[in-house]
């Protein structure tokens, strides 16, 4: 380099330095990617790059030294660079992450530019970004043995940090000074001799001519002969600017400027974006995606994207250009010959397709072009093996893109005289194969990569060719590339080579392209040169020189010359092309190849390119050996043992113990005998199992596995996952392949005995050893996803016990993130273990919660695939979606696998989800397996995979009907089951392999044949399932014009060379689009309702009785959330209706209101109800669940209305009440007055007659009292006193009356005994059999009564007990309604009430014993008639009591001696009339104040307990939850079986309790305001006492009931002000009272807080479970046509119940025995069994209840029954032995234990309504 040459060039993003005479010089070598060139970076002064020596100033200013930098970055292709100069130190650039690799290509680049010597001035410098560390890069160096430590520095890529740079010149200038000489000086490459001895001989010449002329002419001419050394490296750099340019320009025609540092990712692909066009031409700017779009879809006519040219002048010159001339004939001969005729061609040349595939592949991150070049293999396209890079032009072999490509080929040998096949299958990279490599030496006038594709592909461009669509001339990355392709033969006659071989084609020059070329020529087993002519003095003949003495076999193709083939000598072949047609050529080719082969040859293996020297590989990026290197760890762990082994011994987990835990589990809904002590056994058995799997989980395997997963930076995880798949899939592959061989010989036997009808033994053998050898193909499988069904496993088992144990260290609580950050990132997940069957339901779920945590709760669209095996289900998804399922030969899917596909920001806008969730699934009718087990298994995956999907693909292969039909059956029913549970998703049917689908007719007659073909399957299916259903429109939407889609063959020819159909990937395409058009439509489901369906469907499947089994849980949570808000809108509702009606009610009793219109009320309520229909109106239209809400949305709303109108009314019906009341009062309400009027007159009479000779107390009182009887009685002397109601000689006389006895009514009364009849637990005293049961002739009890009695002798059965008891309950529930209906209150007692209910209460007597098989004895009659009284007779006693307050005016006056006592004393102290007039004021208002805070306190109180207390803020469910836990708190037996008899009663003390613990207070403000505004209207307007009183009494009208005070007594008052002070001073004592208000205080007045909460909570459902008397939970009453259900089941002896014909008590929750073999008898007189998987058939009582199978352990009633299990068997005489006897297991539940489990219960009602479990031995119920 000249140091007086100055100047820059510019090439795109990189640059070229060169540079001056300094102190100290650099050179610069490397990568351009080492460091950022910018404003502030120390070494250069400038932005951009420059390509001379340049002096650094920012250096000087940073050490006060001369330093010159030559910047040489991205010259590595320039191989020699001589040197005028010295060069102090080489700084060699490499950047962290791919240190290795660049220091190894850098190192031998400078030792061939500057010569080997220059080394010794090597400083080593790795720059990494700010935020990364690189201190492991050191060690990663020392593994060359050029490195020197000492010579090593690190920095950031800016080139920013002054210390940094300090601290590298330091280090240079101890190098410097360690080196000698200081400076190299070096020329070029040592063996450059010749170009050394020419330079040594000019500086001679020099030396001569400078010993005549001056020195400053020696110095000038040194300079320009140095200066003409330099132009061949300016010429490289103008070169390779171009170069940079045309590339430049190439990937902004594509878009893909930004990616080429920016990668492209698979997940800009793995995603649901526009659709791929495929008929229309594309714009240049979207054809690289087009391209892998379409690449995707195995649509090998990606190469082929027609292109439509941007600008309008280019698109229309693209016809002809017509050239105006003068029209003469010698003017059209002369312009025709012209050759100077402008085209209208473009000058611009459409893009080569070629340039597209390698724009792609270099825009792509390794990852993506790995994924790129499987689905060229797939296409049958060649594949790049040597690639230069199109910037700095180092050579790479891509071998990790290659790393996933499986080929599989059959071998045909000759022995004794037959061929015998073989069949091999394996990665390809481990292929050991001849590998023939052609090459180009100049230019031809044939096509090289033609002529390859005769030989491998005649009908398929394997290599693109100059002939192909869409090539051009101007190419821009291909040269140089060279390509691989292997011939794979199928073992048939007309295969053109007899084994796979691998076929090399370098592209371009191979003259030009030296490295690649002897890379190739050293690697191939033969070597075939295509040269135009062939001479000694060519360019090509020193390379064709080489090979003829090479030991390699050479084929010579020489283009210009007619020459047969001729083998010249051993292994050398020439042939000339001239005149010779392709066929031929290729036929001769083949057999010159073949005949080479046949003898020995070396084979190349792709993975032996790695020990290439001169090139990168791309698997050396640090980040990819990382990964290799954790995968190795594991993988070193498992050489040398059988695959079959390495399950056992490493994932101990999943294998045998999995398999018997699934075997047990699935038993458990099979029990038998004792239920419950086998379901106890069965779960320990499977707690043992969980156990062993805890203790063996921490194998050497798992622990590097999941160490490498949770430490590894994510770029380093993916290689990891991506290796530990190819290293496992090549550890399993030779035993597969052999495994396969052996499965296809021995069911080609078994298929050839069938076909001759043998039905010998020797079939019956075959057919054993292929089930054999299908085993061995399961346990020979072995990849990844084992590795993570262990994770799931060891979870799983973790999770079960709650136990730490070695683990600990990965803690497995962290796995189900793991595992979700995977699934996010696009990787497929198992969601059913194909080999157990089984669906591991706890991993599941805990994977998705995870997944949910970091996603949010998205919607997603399920789409599911069903179909028969290898009937390419999953390459279809692959197609369609970009997807990786597994689908090469011996990996079929087992079991389901769930893969999450984004939807594309631009596509949001269409659909109403984010992700589409794939559900890929094994085949049905899996070869695997055999028999009944095949059909079970079939029909469970497909009815849980149906159940999943908001769509199913059923995908059917070939035209076989038979086939078909089993499909189609099986399918058909898991539909059917959907319908019956109301499941409604859609399907489409994938008709696969058609041929010639495009005649519309055979298409048409094809759907009309599927139609009926379904239809028929119906009507079979219909009566296995027991369905109404005709045709295949009754079970499910489906138009068979379009939902119907037929594909044709994937294969385009046979198979293994025949590339992808082109005609299925437009059917891929098709199906896509419908597939999202349908699913435009479908609001699709959240995640958390995708994973309670899998529980749900999984669950009843296990129970097999799936339509019984199956509960939509995601549908009861939704009820559930709909029952919480029909809770607030009724209560908003009361509330307010209760406030109207205290406001109204406070009006009449002031007499200020007279009637109360209906209309009116409708008014009042009006706003509130719009509002609640407005919340009800955005609560369903709003809701996320607002399509599963419509089902119910009528209903509620109508039950609303109904609500709001009861309200109205009955609070219309109470009002008037209270004014019929007023009005009766009404007279005796003016005499009252007039009372008080006259005793107020007569008080302050004598008052003042005694005011001062009465000084004490005592004295006080004692005169008032010597006169207020004589004025009471002066005053009632005329008015006749109520008299009080004698209820015993009442109820005695009306018995008397009915007939019944005196002596029955005295022992009934003295013994008390008919105060427990609703509570006695056996009523067996109280009846007698009927006449009729017992036989007239012979006296004898008929057999069945007999029986019935005998059974249960001393009691009655238990259902009967029952029945006597509602009875009861029914009985006292309506004859309280009767007497609370009688007006007592108002007109007083009547005899007629009690005489009434008497008889109703006989009647109904007379009628239970109807409809029995025995009679009520007279005791029972009696019994029922007292306690029915006695429930009565308090509320008679109260309403009379009442009515004599308001109508006796003896009584009324008695009550007013403390207010005239009062008023006596304050005059004789010689108070004012304005004091006394207060204190008077204050003592109405203190009772009326308390009253009106009473009533308005008690609907606060009832709404703030509803809102607080977490008992009544929910649903049903909720309540009784707290109920429960309430009756386990005190542990009090009896409130238990008040509870077990009477819920409702003992759910409204439960209320009562609760409210007595959260009493508050409220003071009225109103009476101070009342105050206030009366006596300012009295001062403004003068007025007098009796305007005040009024004013006063009507302020308060609405809140308060105030009684008339007349104004004459206390006329003297003139200072309101004054008597405004006295009421409120008065008023302060009151409110302070208030202040300690007590419930029962509160109690006495109308409205009852406990009671107002009893309204809003008890009226609900009370229906008793048939089996276990657990009681329905639905908040509504009548919830019909929803099933009765309740959360808390219970064993039935909690009841009562026993085992027929003994003393013992039933143990058996219904929750189990509903999943058993068992029967029962519905009713204690039945002679038939009901099965109980068909309990609902036993009767009405069962019909309507849901009663699902429930594996849950709820501990609660399991406690009860331990710790009352003395107090049962006495109370109800039976005992726990026998089949009843109590498992042990159950004795260990703690209180604690049982309390918590019902909050879990509670929490989780919603994700465990539905469960299974076992059987029952016959119960009588």
């Amino acid at each position: 380099m000249d140091s007086n040459i100055s100047g820059r060039i510019e090439s795109g993003p990189f640059s070229v330095y060169v540079l001056m005479t300094p102190e100290l010089t650099l050179v610069l070598v490397g990568e351009t990617n080492s460091i950022e060139i910018g404003s502030k970076n120390i070494f250069f002064d400038h932005d951009e790059q420059t390509n001379v020596e340049q002096f650094s100033s920012k250096l000087y200013d940073l050490c006060g030294r001369h330093i010159s930098v030559i910047n040489m970055l991205g010259l590595q292709s320039i191989d020699k660079v001589p040197l005028n100069r010295g060069i102090h130190v080489f700084l060699l650039l490499l950047p962290n992450g791919l240190h290795s690799s660049q220091y190894s290509s850098g190192v031998q680049w400078l030792a061939k530019a500057f010569g080997k010597e220059s080394l010794t001035y090597l400083m080593t410098v790795v720059t990494h970004k700010s935020d990364e560390s690189c201190e492991s890069a050191v060690t990663d160096l020392k593994a060359n043995s050029s490195f020197t430590e000492k010579r090593y520095h690190t920095c950031k890529n800016s080139m920013m940090d002054e210390n940094e740079i300090i601290a590298l010149l330091e280090k240079i200038d101890v190098m410097v000074s360690e080196n000698d000489p200081h400076c190299y000086s070096g020329l070029m490459c040592d063996d450059t001799k010749e170009q050394k001895d020419l330079l040594d001989h000019k500086y001679q010449e020099e030396e001569r001519i400078a010993l005549e002329d001056s020195s400053e002419s020696q110095q000038y001419q040194t300079g320009e002969i140095l200066m003409l050394q330099s132009v061949n490296i300016f010429e490289e750099i103008n070169r390779k600017k171009k170069h940079l340019t045309e590339i430049e320009t190439l990937l902004s025609r594509l878009h893909l400027q930004d990616k080429y540092k920016q990668k492209l990712t698979p997940a800009e692909f793995l995603k649901i974006g526009p659709p791929v066009k495929l008929q229309h031409d594309t714009s240049e700017k979207d054809l690289a995606h087009t391209f892998l779009q379409r690449l995707i879809m195995l649509d090998y006519r990606a190469r082929y994207i027609p292109v439509k040219q941007d600008s309008p002048e280019i698109r229309n010159s693209k016809c002809a250009k017509v050239v105006n001339a003068v029209d003469t004939e010698d003017n059209d001969l002369d312009a025709f010959l012209s050759t100077s005729v402008d085209s209208n061609q473009p000058k611009q040349s459409h893009v080569h397709p070629m340039d597209v595939q390698m724009a792609v592949y270099h825009c792509s991150d390794s990852f993506l072009k790995q994924n790129m070049i499987t689905k060229l293999s797939q296409c049958q396209y060649a594949l790049p093996l040597l690639v230069p890079d199109p910037v700095t032009l180092d050579i790479e072999c891509p071998l990790w893109t290659f790393r996933q490509i499986m080929k599989s080929w059959k071998i045909t040998q000759t022995k004794d005289n037959s061929n015998i096949v073989t069949m091999k299958s394996m990665p390809i990279y481990r292929a050991e194969t001849p590998m023939v490599s052609f090459f180009r030496l100049g230019s031809l006038s044939l096509s090289k990569s033609q002529l390859m594709n005769t030989l491998i592909n005649d009908y398929h461009s394997t290599f693109f060719h100059r002939n192909c669509p869409g090539s051009t001339k101007s190419r821009h990355l291909m040269d140089g590339v060279a390509e691989i392709a292997w011939y794979c033969p199928a073992g048939k006659p007309n295969d053109a080579f007899t084994d796979c071989i691998a076929f090399c084609n370098l592209h371009g020059d191979a003259l030009m392209i030296e490295k690649q070329r002897e890379i190739l020529m050293e690697k191939s087993s033969v070597n075939v040169v295509l040269v135009p002519t062939l001479e000694r003095g060519d360019k090509s003949w020193t390379v064709i020189s080489a090979l003829l003495n090479s030991p390699k076999p050479f084929i010579c193709l020489i283009v210009d010359n007619d020459c047969g083939a001729a083998e010249m000598k051993e292994g050398k072949y020439k042939m000339g092309l001239k005149d010779k047609s392709q066929s031929d050529v290729c036929e001769e080719l083949k057999g010159i190849i073949g005949k080479i082969l046949s003898g020995p040859h070396t084979s190349f293996q792709l993975e032996t390119m790695a020990e290439v020297s001169g090139i990168r590989v791309d698997e050396d990026d640090t980040v990819c050996r990382k990964g290799k290197t954790a995968a190795m760890k594991i993988v070193d762990l498992l050489k040398g043992m059988d695959v079959s082994k390495i399950k056992d011994k490493y994932l101990p987990c999943q294998g045998r113990l999995w398999h018997d835990w699934c075997k047990i589990n699935k038993e458990q809904y099979h029990l038998k005998g004792n239920i419950e002590k086998e379901k106890c056994k069965k779960q320990q058995e499977m707690k043992k199992i969980r156990q062993e799997q805890c203790s063996a989980s921490c194998s050497e395997l798992m622990q590097l596995f999941i160490e490498s997963l949770s430490s590894l930076p994510s770029q380093e995880k993916e290689y990891f996952l991506k290796w530990i798949q190819i290293l496992l899939d090549a550890l399993s592959t030779d035993d597969l392949s052999s495994i396969l061989q052996k499965y296809d010989e021995k069911w080609s036997e078994v298929l050839t005995l069938k076909k001759k009808h043998d039905k010998s033994d020797q079939l019956t053998s075959k057919q054993t050893k292929l089930e054999e050898i299908s085993k061995q193909l399961q346990s020979a499988t072995f990849g990844s996803e084992h590795i993570f069904r262990e994770i799931g496993q060891i979870y799983e088992a973790h999770k079960s016990l709650q136990e730490k144990t070695k683990m600990e260290e990965t803690d497995w609580s962290k796995y189900p993130e793991l595992a979700a950050e995977l699934m996010i990132s696009g990787h497929p997940m198992e969601l059913m273990d194909g080999d157990a069957g089984h669906v591991p339901l706890t991993w599941i779920s805990s994977l998705l919660d995870e997944v949910i945590k970091k996603l949010g709760n998205k919607r997603v669209f399920v789409l599911s695939i069903l179909g028969v095996q290898s009937s390419g289900k999953s390459t279809m998804l692959n197609a369609m979606f970009g997807l990786q399922f597994a689908v090469s030969a011996g990996r079929c899917t087992k079991g389901a696998f769930m893969q999450l596909v984004k939807v594309s920001e631009e596509k949001k806008k269409d659909f109403q989800f984010d992700y589409v969730l794939v559900v890929d699934t094994e085949g049905l009718r899996a070869l695997e397996l055999a028999g009944n087990a095949t059909l079970q298994h079939d029909n469970e995956l497909a009815t849980f995979v149906v159940g999943l999907g908001n769509m199913t693909l059923i995908n059917i292969f070939g035209e076989n009907p038979a086939e078909m039909q089993d499909v189609l059956q099986i399918v058909v029913q898991a539909f059917m089951r959907m319908k019956k549970v109301k499941l409604s998703p859609s399907c489409v049917f994938v008709h696969q392999n058609v041929t010639d689908i495009g005649a519309a007719e055979k298409n048409m007659e094809g759907k009309r044949r599927l139609q009926e073909k379904l239809d028929q399957v119906v009507k079979l299916a219909a009566k296995e399932e027991v369905c109404d259903a005709e045709c295949f429109n009754d079970v499910i939407k489906f138009d068979v014009q379009k939902d119907v889609k037929y594909f044709s063959q994937l294969w385009e020819g046979s198979p293994p060379m025949a590339p992808p159909n082109p005609g299925y990937s437009e059917s891929v395409q098709d199906l896509k689009n419908s597939i999202l058009s349908k699913a435009s439509q479908s609001t699709g489901t959240t995640l958390s309702q995708f994973k309670s369906k899998i529980k749900d469907l999984w669950d009843a499947l296990l129970n097999e009785n799936f339509v019984f089994s199956f509960k939509n849980t995601h549908e009861i949570a939704v009820y559930r959330k709909l029952e919480v808000q029909y809770g607030n809108w009724t209560w908003t509702l009361r509330s307010h209706m209760l406030t109207i009606e205290n406001q109204l009610h406070t009006r009449i009793e002031n007499g200020k209101l007279d009637n109360v219109e209906l209309g009116y009320l409708f008014k009042e309520m009006s706003k509130t109800y719009e509002e609640i229909k407005k919340e009800m109106t955005t609560f369903f239209d709003d809701d996320r669940d607002k399509e599963m809400l419509v089902q119910w949305r009528s209903r509620f709303e109508s039950k609303i209305k109904e609500f709001h109108d009861e309200q109205v009314r009955g609070v219309k019906i109470k009002l008037d009440e209270v004014i019929q009341q007023k009005k009766a009062c009404k007279k005796m309400d003016d005499i009252k007055t007039e009372f008080e009027n006259k005793l107020l007159q007569k008080s302050k009479e004598l008052a003042h007659q005694l005011k001062d000779k009465a000084k004490d107390e005592e004295e006080l009182q004692k005169q008032f009292n010597n006169v207020w009887s004589v004025w009471v009685n002066e005053l009632t002397r005329d008015i006749k006193p109520i008299k009080d109601i004698n209820l015993e000689e009442e109820l005695f006389t009306i018995l008397q009356d009915l007939g019944i006895e005196w002596a029955l009514i005295h022992d009934s009364k003295t013994s008390g005994r008919y105060k427990n009849i609703s509570r006695s637990q056996n009523y067996y005293e109280y009846v007698m059999l009927k006449k009729n049961q017992v036989n007239r002739v012979t006296g004898i009890v008929s057999s069945t009564t007999q029986t019935w009695l005998n059974y249960f002798r001393p009691s009655l059965p238990h259902e009967e007990q029952d029945l006597i008891r509602s009875f009861i309950d029914d009985v006292e529930q309506q004859s309280v309604d009767t007497i609370k209906s009688k007006p007592a209150a108002t007109r007083g007692y009547s005899p007629t009430y009690l005489q009434e209910v008497a008889k109703n209460v006989k009647e109904k007597v007379t009628d239970f014993e109807s409809k029995r098989k025995y009679t009520l004895k007279k005791e029972f009659t009696v019994d029922l008639l007292l306690y029915v009284f006695d429930k009565a007779g308090s509320w008679i006693s109260d309403s009379h009591n009442k009515f004599k307050i308001s109508h006796d005016a003896l009584t009324y006056l008695e009550s007013k001696t403390n207010e005239n006592y009062n008023i006596f004393k304050s005059f004789c102290k010689g108070n004012s009339s304005a004091v006394v007039l207060g204190e008077l004021i204050c003592e109405k208002l203190k009772v009326s104040t308390v009253k009106a805070v009473c009533n308005k306190t008690a609907i606060d109180l009832a709404g703030e307990i509803r809102c607080s207390f977490p008992a009544f803020s929910g649903n049903r469910s909720n309540l009784e939850k707290h109920v429960l836990k309430s009756l386990a708190e005190k542990e009090d037996f009896d409130s238990y079986i008040k509870y077990i008899q009477h819920p409702r009663s003992q759910t409204e003390s439960f209320i009562k309790e609760e409210v007595e613990k959260y009493i508050y207070t409220d003071v009225n403000k109103h009476v101070s305001q009342a105050l206030f505004d009366a006596t300012e209207k009295v001062k403004t307007q003068r007025g007098n006492t009796d305007m005040w009183l009024k004013e006063f009494s009507s302020l308060l009208k609405d809140v308060l009931t105030f009684d008339t005070i007349s104004s004459e007594n206390f006329s003297d008052i003139n200072k309101f002000d004054f008597l405004k002070e006295e009421i409120e001073k008065g008023l302060t004592s009151t409110i302070k009272e208030l202040g300690s208000l007590s419930l029962d205080k509160m109690k006495e007045f109308r409205q009852k807080p406990d009671q107002i909460l009893i309204d809003q909570l008890c009226n609900c459902c009370w229906v008793k479970c048939p089996f276990c008397a657990a009681v329905c939970t639905n908040t509504l009453e009548d919830h019909s046509p929803e099933d009765h259900s309740v959360p808390f089941h219970r064993p039935t002896a909690v009841s009562g119940r026993q085992y027929r014909n003994t003393d013992e008590m039933s143990i058996d929750f219904c929750t189990t025995t509903v999943a058993s073999d068992g029967s029962f008898y519905p009713h204690h007189d039945s002679d038939k069994l009901v099965p109980f998987k068909q309990y609902r058939t036993g009767g009405p009582e069962y019909a309507d209840w849901r009663i699902t199978p429930d594996e849950s352990k709820l501990p609660y009633w399991k406690w009860f029954v331990c710790r009352f299990q003395k107090q049962l068997e006495d109370h109800y005489k039976l005992e726990f032995k026998g089949r009843g006897e109590i498992p042990e297991e159950w004795k260990r539940y703690s209180k604690e234990e049982a309390i918590k489990s019902l909050d879990e219960m509670c929490t989780t009602e919603v994700h465990r309504c539905k469960r299974r479990n076992s059987r029952h031995g016959d119960i009588d119920f």
